[in-house]
């Protein structure tokens, strides 16, 4: 990847993203540098590399609010699929725990039920696959080398958490939660609560603070801006106003 220059440009301001499957912040980063020609990029909270939706990349001098903008409540639609743990609490690590998902996973009642004792402020243990530093090493690298990592629970809010579908092995939910909370460590508890190991499916995040996915450009609309000035017209205001 070509290193690009501080303040080679003159961009200042926010672009709204559909980050896809597959690809981490990071690299989002980098595709964002590489078409604006701009170094300094930056984004206000990573989304795995399984999830995809909004992530809120700052340009130019806007990276500065990047710390301030990261604070904001976050939104997502989200699938807890039943009868598996996994050592990332996600689909894509190693399974732990394999059982049939009791019954009363496909009763909407009990479901709901279930999710209001998830709601409001809850202490939470973050997923030891996190990027959460122990002793200047991030926990994801120690447990890659087989070391147990024991993160501290963290404090965290979910605001609102609704069912929106049921089946015999997995909830559609939606939900708005605080910074800092891990959607894959709170399907993991989910499943703790009910009886039946569980992790996370699928994940979407939706909105950032009052930026929303509707206004978000994907990789390949980005791609298609060749022309600076144009590209210039898709920049949000970094303190949360319109189009630049």
């Amino acid at each position: 990847m070509p290193k690009y220059r501080r303040g080679a440009t003159d961009f200042d301001g926010v672009l709204l993203i559909d980050k896809p499957v597959g690809m981490t912040s990071h690299d989002v980063v980098d595709f964002v540098r590489s078409v604006t020609k701009e170094g300094r990029v930056g984004h206000t909270g990573t989304l795995d590399p399984g999830a995809s939706g909004l992530m809120v990349v700052c340009i130019g001098p806007a990276t500065k609010l990047s710390a301030q903008l990261t604070d904001q409540k976050k939104q997502y639609l989200a699938e807890i699929a039943f009868g598996m743990s996994t050592s990332t609490d996600d689909a894509y690590g190693e399974a732990l725990e394999i059982t049939a998902p009791p019954a009363k996973i496909a009763d909407a009642a009990y479901g709901k039920a279930v999710l209001e004792q998830f709601t409001g402020t809850l202490m939470q243990r973050p997923p030891q696959y996190s990027a959460i530093k122990q002793q200047g090493v991030k926990a994801y690298q120690k447990a890659r080398m087989g070391l147990t990592v024991e993160l501290p629970p963290r404090e965290v809010t979910v605001y609102q958490i609704d069912l929106l579908s049921v089946s015999p092995t997995a909830w559609d939910i939606s939900l708005e939660v605080s910074k800092g909370t891990y959607i894959r460590a709170l399907a993991r508890d989910i499943g703790v609560f009910v009886g039946c190991p569980a992790h996370l499916a699928n994940l979407r995040r939706t909105s950032i603070g009052d930026w929303r996915i509707e206004d978000a450009l994907t990789l390949e609309q980005l791609l298609g801006y060749s022309d600076p000035v144009d590209l210039k017209t898709c920049l949000f205001d970094a303190k949360g106003g319109g189009n630049g």
